[in-house]
């Protein structure tokens, strides 16, 4: 019985361990309340059942052996990329130690083994609200940071390489680019989207790929802009999986809802002013999209015509994104062009 003991205090501290990890990533990083809430519901589990195990927690203190214990303290050669990928170190660890003491309950007292599964189960279903939650925090870090959006294919640039042209406008301060080439065959286009992919992850922005999901998988690509005839957002979740972007053109507050509601990371809106890339687009004003980004809880990029003459009027419309075409990709100097759009993003926003 002492050996039972034994096990069963290494592992309900090995899981109780495990679940703070998750709590303060869940209190301090995610700021949310409800999982927060959850994981101490579970820690709390943990000590009732701890009381209930044959002897309760004062059979287990008593059978502790630090000194006679071969494999403490383990040394720990893996470390951690950051708190997540340590949070996730810690739900592994809790359920392997809950699986272990519904084993051991077994053999001391068959009759509380059920409420050590249950309680197993219990943390394979946090486990995938954590994940959830984790992932779209992830994405929504990784687009807070976006201010100058850059969109362009190969006929915006001029007649100069993409990819140069791309270069330029990333390390001018462009946080984001997105290819949106409409016929290329989808082998040349995935070799490009892949170089592209290089280029822009190397200046430290995120590369998309407009409407085209499998490209964006084929390249690992950051994400994906689809318009309202291109694959629905669940779709594209599915096969890109958790930890990508999904931006959706929204013209709307019935398809803004809608891109919500699906689960997109962002919205584009536009056209802010008449353009040449898309003339077919009608401009809308710039008091309506104001309303439409209010209408819904995802952040918003304007798009449109948009150039060094009118981007403060934007900016002071509310929008602290900004997409743009000509305006980098066709100019004279692409980093130049990019470096002045950035300049007056922080004149009206700084660091916000």
């Amino acid at each position: 019985m002492r050996e039972i003991c034994r096990i069963a205090d290494v592992n309900f501290n090995r899981a109780r361990e495990g679940l703070r990890v998750v709590e303060e990533a869940c209190r301090f990083v995610l700021a949310d309340p409800g999982l927060t809430a959850r994981i101490k519901e579970l820690r709390h589990r943990l000590s009732v059942l701890e009381e209930a195990f044959p002897g309760g927690r004062l059979a287990l203190l008593a059978a502790r052996d630090i000194s006679g214990d071969v494999g403490a303290p383990a040394p720990e050669n893996r470390p951690r990329d950051n708190i997540f990928a340590a949070a996730g170190a810690g739900w592994k660890r809790a359920q392997e130690a809950a699986r272990v003491l519904e084993e051991l309950s077994r053999e001391a007292d068959p009759a509380p083994a059920r409420h050590f599964k249950e309680f197993r189960f219990a943390l394979y279903a946090a486990e995938r609200e954590w994940t959830l939650t984790s992932a779209a925090w992830g994405r929504k870090a990784a687009f807070d940071r976006v201010r100058l959006y850059l969109v362009a294919g190969r006929a915006d640039t001029g007649g100069r390489p993409l990819v140069e042209v791309v270069r330029a406008a990333v390390a001018g301060g462009a946080g984001a680019f997105q290819l949106r080439e409409k016929n290329m065959e989808t082998r040349e286009l995935t070799a490009l989207a892949a170089e592209l992919c290089a280029v822009v992850r190397s200046a430290g922005a995120l590369f998309l790929v407009n409407d085209r999901v499998d490209v964006a998988a084929a390249v690992d690509a950051d994400g994906v802009h689809l318009g309202q005839d291109d694959l629905p957002v669940e779709a594209a979740r599915r096969l890109l999986g958790l930890g990508k972007l999904i931006g959706v053109s929204v013209h709307s507050p019935a398809q803004a809802r809608e891109a919500w509601e699906q689960g997109a990371d962002y919205v584009g809106l536009g056209a802010v002013f008449p353009t040449a890339t898309k003339p077919e687009a009608r401009a809308v004003s710039l008091s309506r999209l104001s309303e439409l980004a209010a209408g819904v809880d995802l952040p918003s990029v304007a798009i449109g015509g948009i150039d060094l003459s009118n981007i403060k009027e934007v900016l002071r419309a509310g929008f602290r994104r900004v997409a743009v075409v000509r305006a980098v990709a066709g100019a004279p100097d692409p980093n130049l062009a990019a470096a002045a759009l950035c300049e007056a993003i922080n004149e009206v926003w700084g660091d916000h």
